[in-house]
């Protein structure tokens, strides 16, 4: 039987936020959350980025990781326990680049009580066909969210509504900074200077413009969205909801307990 995605509250975290499963060791506040977003898990194990790092712009920063992790059969070993045991649902973001492995991964989701929905995210200029054949394929009892970045939310959104996903999320934007003195690896270290461009996803306040009209944008043609992208205080997730949000995504804010939602 298809499940049904509905959220009793309408705040989240972002995928690759807050790990892989809910701690309550982490200091978060999670009581006003109506949904726990795994990080991005794919079929296989993931490496970290050779040179993962962070580099500060003004109002935000890039985050370079390589999107780690264990691949979904450890993942499952390791976390599914603890998903069937959170005091909220667990929506699980797999890595949906390969049509196949994102249906052999969806399927093995099925069984699990606790997952509510997945989540889907697509490597960057990956096709619209390629997006549309994932759904075409991994279409079944677990609610479908396609996570897209802005330009294909208004684009390609429709179609996918039409064709039996259950909503729309913001993916977080990509970018590219150059490699300075200040920047950083995830580790601390200091990145030699001059080493040319980094690529990565980008996190920061400043996001929150841009974000908000495009969800405004899209409930203006009906679609089910998920807002994100800047969201880093109350009034900012009420915002969303305001314009036509059917849920709240919240990200790097979260990494700063005092300012959490």
């Amino acid at each position: 039987m298809k499940r049904d995605l509905y959220f009793s509250k309408p705040i989240m975290n972002t995928a690759g936020s807050l790990g892989f499963a809910p701690d309550p060791r982490s200091g978060i506040d999670l009581d006003s959350f109506g949904a726990f977003i795994t990080n991005p898990i794919s079929l296989r194990s993931r490496l970290p980025a050779a040179q993962p790092a962070v580099i500060e712009f003004p109002g935000g920063f890039l985050l370079h990781s390589g999107l780690p992790n264990l691949g979904l059969s450890s993942v499952l070993k390791k976390h599914g326990a603890r998903w069937n045991r959170a005091d909220m649902p667990i929506i699980v973001n797999l890595m949906a680049d390969r049509p196949e492995e994102t249906q052999q991964m969806v399927r093995s989701l099925e069984n699990i009580e606790n997952v509510m929905a997945v989540e889907l995210g697509f490597a960057p200029l990956l096709s619209d066909d390629i997006i549309l054949l994932n759904l075409e394929m991994c279409v079944g009892e677990l609610p479908l969210i396609f996570s897209l970045p802005a330009e294909q939310v208004l684009s390609l959104g429709p179609k996918l509504i039409q064709d039996g996903a259950a909503a729309i999320s913001v993916a977080s934007p990509r970018g590219a900074l150059p490699l300075t003195s200040n920047s950083s690896t995830l580790t601390g270290t200091s990145l030699e200077k001059g080493g040319g461009l980094v690529t990565g996803r980008l996190y920061g306040r400043s996001l929150f413009p841009r974000s908000l009209d495009l969800v405004r944008s899209a409930r203006m043609i009906g679609l089910p969205i998920i807002g994100a992208g800047g969201v880093w205080t109350e009034q900012d997730a009420a915002d969303m909801l305001s314009a036509g949000a059917m849920a709240v995504e919240t990200d790097a804010q979260l990494w700063v307990p005092k300012e959490a939602i």
